[in-house]
């Protein structure tokens, strides 16, 4: 059943759906936070689960309007909406901020994860030997996920609906991003660069009635992969809000505690003070892409020196984005409160 949304409901789920959308954008962050922190992660799970054979059955009989209620299509809608408008917007800003200020965008993107993390913690009903050990084992798959090395591009369609499948988490699994997941398996720049530029190319064709496109091998073999990531994304979407939604049914304490812990984990994909490793062709040259962008490999990771006021100012940025999350969060939390009284 669809809750009743006021119009500054609706004005926030769209902002929310913004802030998931440049979450998802970006490697090392992951949307699954926003939802967690913003409080709206067990609906968006219960959601997603509703896309199944029962809703098929509604579509194709052509009972729109009972589909669009039982998926809860007013929540999920105002969401990708602001996800859509994030990634023409808000995605394209922090392009340029990541261009101008990465240590800085970098800085503010531990500070929120911090943020989370803390305000998660306080919010966990009951502590236990059993909660502390899911979020230790949390935390060690966070870190291992981390320092993984990544595998060689691999245009294989099976592997990209594999790809599909486990870049999507980032949505639906908070502290798992789906970008950095897709750069560990190699296929980042294939998948959410050359074929999304691939994309955009052939509907600018379309629009001008050029059908020249269609004897383009590689952009007809770029557009099949795009059409298999996508499927692969969305069986990825379904069945991972499935099992979800069974383990937060049955083990909500358990999954709440290990999803604390991998958050804590992925601190070390955001760590702000790193350095970038592109990858190298077999002509011992730095490989770019086919927008003319360096090709990452992965990031070197150090410590900062104390001594350097950019540090210091990256620190700020690190506080700064804490309290915005808590600040975003205490907003909800007593939104929440007005609401049931």
């Amino acid at each position: 059943m669809q809750q009743t949304r006021t119009l500054t409901d609706k004005v926030l789920l769209v902002l929310k759906g913004l802030a998931m959308g440049a979450a998802n954008k970006v490697p090392g962050i992951s949307g699954g936070v926003v939802a967690f922190v913003a409080g709206f992660y067990e609906e968006f799970i219960y959601s997603l689960q509703k896309i199944n054979l029962k809703a098929f059955k509604l579509l194709i009989n052509g009972r729109f309007g009972s589909l669009y209620q039982y998926v809860n299509g007013k929540f999920l809608g105002l969401l990708i909406l602001g996800m859509l408008i994030s990634y023409f917007s808000v995605s394209k800003l922090l392009d340029l901020l990541m261009l101008e200020y990465e240590l800085f965008v970098w800085a503010s993107f531990f500070g929120m994860i911090i943020g989370s993390i803390y305000y998660i913690s306080m919010d966990f009903e009951e502590w236990s030997q059993r909660s502390l050990a899911f979020v230790a084992m949390g935390i060690m798959a966070g870190l291992a996920i981390s320092f993984l090395e990544p595998a060689k591009e691999n245009d294989n369609l099976w592997f990209v609906f594999f790809c599909g499948m486990v870049g999507v988490s980032g949505m639906t699994l908070p502290g798992l991003s789906g970008s950095f997941i897709l750069i560990l398996l190699g296929n980042y720049v294939l998948l959410l660069v050359d074929s999304v530029n691939a994309l955009y190319d052939t509907i600018a064709d379309l629009f001008l009635l050029d059908f020249s496109f269609l004897n383009n091998a590689d952009r007809m073999r770029l557009l099949e992969v795009m059409g298999v990531f996508a499927l692969g994304s969305l069986a990825g979407l379904v069945s991972l809000s499935h099992l979800l939604g069974f383990v937060l049914k049955h083990y909500k304490k358990d999954t709440f505690a290990t999803i604390i812990g991998f958050i804590t984990g992925s601190l070390g994909v955001v760590w702000p003070w790193k350095e970038k490793i592109y990858e190298i062709g077999a002509d011992g040259r730095i490989m770019i892409d086919s927008t003319g962008n360096k090709v990452l490999d992965n990031y070197d990771r150090y410590l900062p020196s104390f001594s350097s006021s950019e540090t210091w100012l990256a620190i700020f940025f690190i506080i700064l984005g804490a309290f915005l999350v808590l600040g975003l969060a205490w907003y909800e939390k007593r939104n929440s409160k007005i609401k049931s009284v």
